[in-house]
C-alpha cells in the first residue's frame, strides 16, 4: 500500500509531556483521523512531523520523500486552528504573497474556493468570523493543488452548517485516489462521518490504529451485572467501567458477544466511547 505520510518512532521530550515514539502512516487516497483527549499529544504530533519543532528522534516521510524535502514540500496542504493569516491581510492580499510562494499556486482554483464559500475578496480577516476563516485557510491551502492536507483542530468552534460544508469538501478531495488527509480533532462525530482510519493518541503513546469500520461496525458496550461480569471470559473483552447500576464493558466484537453472552445487553459503541473505556476503564 502506498503511503501519503509515514511517521515511524516520532520522539520529543518537554520537561512536562513525552511524545513517545508515535508511528501512524496515512495511506493514498484515504482520510486519517488522529483522536485523543486534549494534552494527548496530537498537536505535537503534527508540529514534529511537519519540521515545525525539532523532534529528538524518530523517521518522516511525505510522499515516499524524506520529509525536510522542500519539493515535496509543495505537494502539501496545512491547516492549523485559530489564525493562519495575518488579521490585516485580506483574500486577495493573501492569494498575491502565496503565488510567490507555491510554483503550483492556481489563481482560477483560489478563485473558485472563495466563490464556492461566499468570502469576500477585499475584506480583511479581521472581520471575519472563524467560521470564513477556517474556509479561507482551507481554500489557500487547496489552491497549490496539495497531495496531502493535514489539519489541526480546523472544525474546532465551528457551527455544525460550517463543520459539515468542510468534511464534504475533504471527502471531495480523496476522491482523488492520489489525494490523502490527516485530521486531528476532538470531535469525534465528525471523524465517524469521513475517516477511513483512526489513531488514537493518549499521554503521548498511541494506543491504537485501527480502520474506522472496525471500530463503528465491530467494538461494542456490553452491560451487565457484577454475577454476569465475573462469567465473562477475559479474552472478551478490553476495559470495563462500574457505574451505579450495572458495568459497562468494551467488548471488540458486539455480535460474537451477542452470541456468547446472550442475557447481556450489548449495543454499538461511539468512538467517543471507546476512547472513555480506554482511557478511564479498568482492565484488570
Amino acid at each position: 500500500m502506498n503511503h501519503a505520510l509515514t511517521v515511524s518512532g516520532l520522539t520529543k521530550t518537554y520537561p512536562d509531556f513525552v511524545l513517545d515514539g508515535v508511528s501512524l502512516c496515512v495511506p493514498s487516497g484515504s482520510i486519517v483521523g488522529l483522536i485523543g483527549e486534549n494534552g494527548a499529544g496530537k498537536s505535537t504530533t503534527l508540529h514534529a512531523a511537519l519540521g515545525l519543532i525539532r523532534r529528538d528522534a524518530g523517521q518522516v516521510f511525505l510522499l515516499g520523500r524524506d520529509a525536510m524535502d522542500n519539493a515535496v514540500r509543495e505537494q502539501l496542504g496545512v491547516v492549523f486552528d485559530g489564525d493562519n493569516y495575518p488579521e490585516s491581510l485580506s483574500p486577495a492580499k493573501i492569494g498575491r504573497v502565496l503565488k510567490h510562494i507555491y510554483r503550483t499556486w492556481d489563481d482560477s482554483a483560489y478563485s473558485s474556493l472563495l466563490r464556492q464559500f461566499s468570502l469576500p475578496v477585499d475584506k480583511p480577516l479581521r472581520q471575519f468570523s472563524k467560521g470564513m476563516r477556517m474556509k479561507l485557510a482551507l481554500s489557500a491551502a487547496l489552491a497549490h493543488h496539495p497531495k496531502l492536507l493535514i489539519l489541526d483542530e480546523a472544525t474546532s468552534g465551528l457551527d455544525p452548517i460550517v463543520r459539515d460544508d468542510l468534511l464534504d469538501m475533504l471527502l471531495d478531495f480523496v476522491q482523488d485516489e492520489a489525494h490523502s488527509v490527516l485530521v486531528s480533532s476532538h470531535i469525534t462525530s465528525d471523524l465517524e462521518k469521513i475517516a477511513d482510519y483512526i489513531v488514537f493518541l493518549h499521554e503521548g503513546r498511541v494506543v491504537f490504529s485501527k480502520a474506522k469500520d472496525e471500530l463503528t461496525e465491530r467494538y461494542g458496550i456490553l452491560k451487565c451485572g457484577t454475577a454476569q461480569f465475573d462469567a465473562l471470559e477475559r479474552e472478551d473483552w478490553i476495559a470495563y467501567r462500574e457505574m451505579e447500576y450495572e458495568r459497562q464493558v468494551l467488548v471488540p466484537d458486539r455480535d460474537r458477544a451477542r452470541r456468547k453472552y446472550p442475557k447481556a445487553m450489548v449495543v454499538p459503541a461511539t468512538i467517543d466511547e471507546i476512547m472513555l473505556l480506554y482511557v478511564k476503564g479498568e482492565t484488570q
